[in-house]
């Protein structure tokens, strides 16, 4: 049965039976631009992280907002935010999850102005900073959505948790933390993570496509030793481990590969191609075609190659620290991202074959299984359709990624995890994304938040309760000065 039946047979998203609450979406978007703007003020690069702070400031928010919550550390100053709305329990709880960590970025290099930690929103309405697009505003908007729900007082069928990570670039720490020490507590049946973005013109121009992380490809770090004869650098040797580790390297690059077409790749054209019309989309509903007639242009493109296939590929090398010697071991570390499907043992059986020799061994560094989360799902529905509603000839439809998250290790125990950080983005913003002038617009920023507020309204409001018009709002911390500054922008007013 193809998977993408149901969805046609109408498996399609249902709005909850309980109304939204009437937000002042100008108000909030004002709001949440002021958030994500300290947010991305506060210094959590890493290494080292320092991750606390961007707890505390978040923790600042919840507080005014009569949130409960908890900093737990899995090393001094590398803080891991929870925060928890209790709902009726009548469904599994749900996380919102993401990283406060950033990576570094050289101020020289970025806009003037407008650096890595500046936090300032340009006069075109576009807010610079570290962190715009991975992924402290969405970090934000989720937070945001949390006070939303309690501002409204949202009658809730199930527990909507804040996740709000550490150390999700380096190591892992603070999503560690939470699994091993934590996750009986915290028990959520449900993730909302990054792993994808709005896309601009990916397959046809004029048709933004979202894509929705389902599954992640898994991790195998290897460092292959090649061993041999020791030896004087001005005599070379057929034995030595050079020798041997290069003629491994050769072998490794000469794999021979097949795409995996997976459901989830075959899903999201056959949408893309039900959208577009036409004989292009006519091939893209048919996978028999797909496979006929895009076999190779996907695999003569770095990019999707990469997305279709298991890759090995070599970052980096090492061996004698001298010019003159011909050292006894050298090495090449491999990073291995293995398709769902493909088991540590069956890659590393493909290794041995392929450099078939007793002086080459393979050293294990960090082993993630590849995790895919079943998409027939009402999360993942209500995030599709929200992502596109409004927006002329947009398609949302499954991916599994490239690279991984720390949805992977919910996955490991059953959580079913999806990964959208609901903004429209063109190359160049794409660009910023581990690069220079990362940023996001204020009004993607807003439209994010109603994507991910409707999506999680939608699947935790319970139908047999009613939400309440708000108290008195506290005071709020994020109001905007009213006029930008002499450079056409504007600063966060209260920190």
């Amino acid at each position: 049965m193809n998977t993408w039946l149901p969805w046609l047979l109408g498996a399609a998203h249902a709005q909850s039976d309980t109304p939204y609450p009437p937000i002042d979406w100008e108000q909030a978007g004002a709001e949440l631009t002021e958030l994500t703007a300290g947010h991305l003020q506060v210094d959590t690069v890493n290494p080292p992280g320092n991750e606390t702070r961007g707890a505390e400031f978040l923790a600042d928010v919840l507080s005014r907002e009569g949130i409960p919550w908890e900093i737990h550390e899995h090393a001094e100053g590398r803080g891991t935010l929870i925060a928890r709305l209790p709902g009726s329990g009548a469904q599994e709880p749900i996380c919102l999850l993401s990283h406060i960590d950033v990576v570094p970025g050289v101020e020289a290099d970025w806009r003037e102005g407008y650096g890595p930690l500046s936090g300032r929103v340009d006069g075109d309405g576009v807010l610079w900073g570290r962190g715009a697009l991975d992924m402290k505003a969405m970090g934000a908007i989720e937070l945001y959505t949390m006070v939303l729900l309690a501002r409204h007082r949202v009658p809730l069928s199930r527990d909507v948790v804040l996740l709000a990570v550490a150390d999700e670039e380096v190591g892992q720490g603070g999503m560690g933390l939470v699994m091993r020490e934590l996750w009986d507590d915290i028990g959520c049946s449900h993730m909302v993570n990054e792993g994808a973005y709005g896309f601009k013109d990916l397959f046809f121009e004029g048709q933004p496509f979202y894509a929705i992380s389902v599954g992640e490809k898994g991790v195998l770090w290897l460092r292959m030793v090649a061993s041999g004869e020791p030896g004087h650098g001005s005599t070379p040797r057929a034995d030595g481990a050079i020798e041997r580790l290069r003629g491994a390297m050769v072998a490794i690059e000469s794999r021979d590969v097949e795409p995996v077409w997976h459901p989830a790749l075959l899903e999201a054209l056959h949408n893309v191609g039900e959208e577009h019309g036409g004989l292009s989309g006519f091939v893209l509903q048919h996978p028999a075609l797909v496979k006929l007639m895009l076999k190779s242009k996907l695999m003569g493109n770095e990019l999707t190659r990469a997305a279709v296939t298991t890759t090995v590929n070599i970052t980096g090398l090492g061996g004698a620290n001298e010019p003159n010697v011909l050292p006894s071991e050298a090495w090449a570390n491999l990073d291995c991202r293995l398709q769902p499907g493909v088991t540590r043992e069956m890659l590393l059986t493909e290794l041995d074959t392929l450099v078939d020799s007793p002086h080459i061994r393979f050293e294990e560094i960090n082993h993630q299984v590849p995790g895919v989360s079943d998409w027939d799902d009402p999360l993942y529905r209500a995030l599709a359709h929200h992502s596109v509603q409004g927006l002329e000839h947009a398609v949302a439809g499954p991916v599994i990624s490239v690279g991984y998250t720390d949805s992977i290790l919910a996955r490991e125990v059953g959580v079913k995890a999806y990964g959208l950080i609901p903004f429209l983005l063109g190359q160049d913003e794409m660009e910023g994304i581990h690069g220079d002038d990362e940023r996001v617009s204020v009004a993607e920023l807003l439209r994010g938040l109603q994507v991910i507020f409707r999506t999680i309204h939608d699947v935790s409001a319970d139908p047999t309760g009613e939400w309440v018009e708000p108290g008195p709002v506290p005071p709020s911390p994020f109001a905007l000065p009213p006029q930008p500054d002499e450079d056409g922008a504007y600063a966060p007013s209260t920190r």
